[in-house]
């Protein structure tokens, strides 16, 4: 066998190659030390590059206008405890959220048009609870309209309805069975939008994710314009591709009347019916999460990979903020977490800063590179211009188990590490030098994550920047300047509802409608200056529908505001109540109760009721099924009581004014749940004086 000796002298050609190279993997392993203290992996113009390399370039033209990254306030009642943070965590928050070159730095903001019904986690107040009642001050979005614009004025605002106050229907569940009255409501929120809080909505909706109706559309767009109003765009249908992309293609007239195709949760692909219409086409609902670092790495693969796959333009988060309690469906489903307003604690998740990386170097109006793609080893990778020079480049690498969303189902990938050599041409020849934001994505705790990082800008050498990627990892590459990873000092600590709870609703003139921490899951509970009452209750709060709402989700048929701990077991809860409706009126006070949101029709806990024709009983559910005990009592409509429920172990008390009415014993089932307070219908009805005493949690 022949040997090859390396030694002294002059090396042969085998010699000098194996050499070179041992030099190149020494200068490669160098260039990798210097840059792993700063977490970013570079190589310069000397390093081994794979093929093919990615070519940027705006010489065959531009792609679609890129229109922006946004969150939905709504769907429903997602933001409904944010509004009672103390300052200055509540504008913290916000900050977070909407200011730019800060945090998410959102482009747009999505609201319900409130209508009175359950659309997820709870109801929304409308602007017209009845034909002839018009309140343009209601609910919160108009706030936190006014907040985003306060930080950003060039976010841009929709309106969408989930349900519709029941007038709408003329004795139909159908928001469409006059379809005129249908867009005089919804206009007259657009109007009012502008006339009370100056606010100007851009984009209109339809029904979300709900059947769409082609006339009530056209007829839509006609009474926008005859109200000045033809600046405002229609989005359609907030559904599914189809059958709205088909029935446009067949419809002239509703082809000009809608301007973007909305789809919700289209797994970041579109169909070929909807390209053909030529219009925009919007995720215009997507994400909906839990916001771990998981949700992090979906938010991460869709934002990009919605255009790439997709040609979608804009990616809206359901939900904004996680601002509502936990435990109803969809917990900590949002951008960021704000739950807590009794403590003031809050949590900047993932998203927000995943969101960074596209919001804050690329704004609405910016053009897509026709370039785009994935990657030869997975993730995906996007280029903007604003066609002035300046460039931002998007990349991720997010893996199948760390980025999927809870919807629609993920078809399996693989992704690996890898070298991604990017070429830069056309008007981008020219560029020497781009700053450079690193995310890299650890477990579902958080550990090991680096989170929006600014790491040394990367020069670039003959057109050509090479980076060594990877797993669940994001990068900016961009021309821009002015980013920045905002923050405030470290919020308080987190704390559960408190034990010992009061609310008198003595506010003259209150800053919401709705009071603190009472979370509407069917009705609307509204403070009330009660004009036949003086004293002590002369402030009430009052639910104030009478009429079922065309509904969006499961309503139940009575009305209930749920409030604090869910963990709670043993607790003591007194309200004074007055029945409104003779003979058939009826109010509640609950405890223990163990649903919200989209069914809280099966709702069980410990109901105590009194009706007007006085009698009452205790259940053990909403429904009022499951009647643990029924009796006669002294009430009548028109008159103020003090109801009190004592919840102990498995016994129960049940007090009218000073008058034990019943002490039993409970059942097994459910051992803890929230506070609540309710009507057996829809009915007026009036609360004071609410009061809890929580003495056991549930572990």
């Amino acid at each position: 066998m022949k040997t090859r000796q390396i030694g002294t002298g002059v090396p042969g050609a085998e010699g000098r190659s194996l050499l070179l190279l041992l030099l190149r993997l020494l200068s490669s392993l160098l260039l990798l030390s210097h840059a792993g203290a700063s977490s970013l992996r570079y190589f310069d113009n000397y390093s081994l590059r794979p093929d093919p390399s990615y070519v940027l370039e705006d010489v065959a033209g531009l792609g679609r206008v890129f229109d922006g990254i946004g969150g939905l306030s709504g769907g429903g009642a997602t933001s409904r405890l944010l509004v009672n943070y103390p300052e200055p965590y509540r504008s913290e928050i916000l900050d977070y959220l909407f200011k730019p070159n800060f945090g998410a730095s959102l482009h747009i903001l999505k609201v319900e048009i409130g209508g009175d019904g359950q659309t997820t986690d709870g109801t929304e107040p409308s602007h017209m609870h009845y034909a002839n009642d018009e309140n343009y001050f209601r609910g919160y979005e108009w706030w936190l309209m006014k907040e985003a614009k306060k930080r950003n004025p060039n976010i841009k605002l929709i309106g969408l309805p989930w349900s519709f106050p029941g007038w709408i229907g003329h004795g139909q569940n159908w928001p469409y069975a006059q379809p005129q009255t249908t867009a005089l409501y919804v206009v007259s929120w657009i109007l009012g939008a502008k006339q009370h809080h100056n606010l100007d909505i851009d984009y209109i909706g339809i029904w979300n994710e709900r059947t769409f109706d082609s006339k009530y559309i056209k007829v839509l767009r006609e009474v926008l314009s005859q109200n000045g109003l033809k600046r405002v765009k229609i989005i359609a249908s907030d559904y599914l591709w189809l059958p709205i992309s088909i029935a446009m293609l067949h419809d002239y007239e509703l082809m000009k009347a809608v301007d973007v195709i909305g789809a919700h949760y289209p797994g970041t692909h579109t169909i070929p019916e909807a390209l053909k219409t030529q219009k925009i086409l919007w995720s215009s609902e997507d994400y909906s999460t839990f916001n771990d670092e998981v949700g992090g790495g979906c938010w991460a693969r869709i934002l990009n990979q919605n255009y790439v796959n997709g040609n979608m333009t804009a990616t809206i988060a359901w939900n904004l903020v996680a601002s509502y309690y936990q435990q109803l469906p969809f917990g900590r489903d949002g951008l960021m977490t704000a739950q807590e307003p009794w403590s003031g604690h809050y949590v900047v998740e993932s998203p927000i800063w995943i969101s960074a990386h596209t919001t804050q170097f690329a704004q609405p109006g910016w053009q897509y590179l026709k370039t785009v793609g994935h990657l030869v080893k997975g993730g995906s990778y996007v280029a903007l211009t604003d066609g002035l020079g300046n460039l931002t480049i998007i990349i991720e690498t997010m893996t199948h188990k760390h980025s999927k969303c809870i919807r629609p189902p993920l078809p399996f990938f693989n992704v690996s590490e890898q070298i991604a050599n990017f070429s830069l041409s056309g008007s981008f020849k020219q560029l020497r030098t781009l700053q450079v934001w690193y995310s890299k994505l650890g477990d579902k705790t958080g550990n090991n994550s680096i989170l929006f990082k600014q790491l040394p800008p990367l020069k670039i050498n003959d057109g050509t920047v090479t980076l060594k990627l990877g797993l669940d990892e994001v990068y900016t590459l961009t021309t821009i300047t002015t980013g920045q990873k905002g923050s405030y000092p470290i919020p308080p600590e987190s704390q559960p509802f408190p034990t010992s709870y009061k609310d008198d609703f003595n506010i003259r003139t209150p800053p919401f409608s709705e009071a603190p921490n009472f979370a509407d899951q069917t009705g609307v509970f509204e403070y009330f200056t009660n004009p036949e009452q003086g004293g002590d209750h002369a402030f009430t709060l009052r639910q104030v529908l009478t009429q079922r709402p065309i509904t969006w989700a499961a309503d139940a048929d009575q009305t209930i505001s749920v409030i604090g701990d869910y963990n709670w077991k043993d607790l003591v809860i007194s309200c004074d109540i007055y029945i409104e409706t003779p003979h058939s009126g009826g109010v509640f006070i609950a405890g223990r109760v163990n649903k919200g949101g989209e069914v809280i029709r099966s709702a069980a806990g410990i109901f105590f009721w009194v009706f007007a024709d006085g009698t009452y009983q205790v259940t053990n559910d909403l429904a009022r099924l499951l009647i643990l005990k029924k009796g006669h009592a002294n009430v009548s409509a028109g008159k103020w009581y003090t109801l009190t429920l004592n919840i102990k172990d498995s016994s129960v008390n049940v007090i009218l004014d000073n008058t034990h009415l019943w002490e039993g014993v409970l059942p097994l089932y459910p051992k803890n749940g929230w506070a609540a307070i309710g009507t057996h219908s829809f009915e007026f009805a009036q609360f004071d004086n609410f009061h809890i005493e929580a003495t056991n949690v549930h572990s």
